[in-house]
């Protein structure tokens, strides 16, 4: 039995994961803040299926209070750290890029900090898709050279990466920072595309469309995800001197068109469109090399888009 430590463990991600890793009889610990970036409610309802199991253990606070941090890592005996609480969000963190910068920078270095002083070697790190930018060369390999952000939440996984290579270097810990390609499924954020557009066509509302509906994204359902982290944690777990950077997506990009009108078949409904200028910070788009994810992790994702999408649209209506 393990026990791993998950940041932001009440989020859509982080939820998935935890009862996975409980459903295999390890114990997780987990802390999340709660915050108002979205409905605090619907990460209650994450939760609640496992909030009386015993092997189970939540702290509510902010991984920038470096004292607090401290504190979980004191109190219990961890295997391996998995780090996924962030600032989440492209375009809010152009609104605020100050509070990304505070939360994905100095609160990703508490938790190195602290898994450095209390010994702990292996942590597995979420980065992101966006620290590709606009890159034109595709699909996107881990070892293209990602200089050229275009929002402070891409910056900030970018400089996330860095940093954890500083700590691998100087203090031998073992970390892989793994590059999460547009995740969706069952308890997906309600301010994401595939939610927020199922919502509006079941209340007859306009879909807003942000270009000509040919910018693409790399949908990678959450089971996929869920597998991938926690083969990264295994390989963490077995090899010594690790430091890399791999992508986690589905290798199939979907066009924002493409991805509506599936939508729509599903709910058996016709999309209205509302057609938008592109925004700030978003990329036309994005598309996973997952090579290394096969060769290091044996990485295989599963879940076909449109069989994703049915899974979401019946959790949807239920809940």
């Amino acid at each position: 039995m393990k026990t791993y430590f998950i940041t932001g463990g009440a989020g859509f991600i982080g939820s998935a994961l935890t009862e996975k890793l409980l459903n295999e009889s390890n114990n997780v610990v987990t802390i999340d803040n709660f915050c108002d970036y979205y409905d605090p409610k619907l990460k209650e309802d994450n939760i609640k299926p496992f909030s009386n199991n015993k092997c189970y253990k939540l702290y509510r606070g902010d991984i920038r209070n470096r004292e607090y941090i401290k504190k979980i890592f004191d109190e219990n005996n961890i295997d391996v750290v998995v780090h996924l609480a962030a600032m989440a969000g492209v375009r809010p963190s152009i609104e605020n890029p100050l509070l990304y910068q505070e939360v994905n920078g100095i609160g990703t270095q508490n938790i190195l900090e602290e898994a450095k002083l209390h010994g702990i070697k292996n942590l597995v790190m979420a980065s992101s898709s966006s620290v590709y930018g606009n890159t034109k060369e595709i699909p996107f390999r881990e070892d293209m050279i990602v200089d050229f952000a275009i929002s402070p939440y891409a910056a900030t996984k970018k400089s996330n990466e860095i940093m954890a290579h500083v700590y691998h270097k100087l203090n031998n810990m073992n970390i892989i920072m793994l590059r999460f390609f547009t995740v969706y499924g069952p308890k997906q954020r309600p301010d994401l595309a595939i939610n927020k557009f199922t919502r509006l066509m079941l209340n007859n509302e306009e879909i807003p469309m942000f270009g000509d509906g040919t910018t693409s994204r790399d949908y990678t359902y959450i089971d996929d995800i869920v597998d991938g982290i926690c083969k990264a944690c295994d390989y963490v777990m077995i090899h010594d001197n690790v430091y890399e950077v791999i992508n986690l997506g589905s290798n199939n990009p979907i066009s924002l068109k493409e991805m509506i009108n599936i939508i729509g078949k599903n709910l058996g409904i016709k999309p209205k469109i509302k057609q938008m200028n592109m925004q700030p910070g978003d990329v036309d788009k994005t598309y996973a090399d997952i090579s290394k994810a096969k060769k290091l992790l044996c990485y295989e994702p599963k879940t076909t888009f449109e069989d994703g999408i049915i899974k979401f649209i019946e959790w949807y209506r239920k809940n």
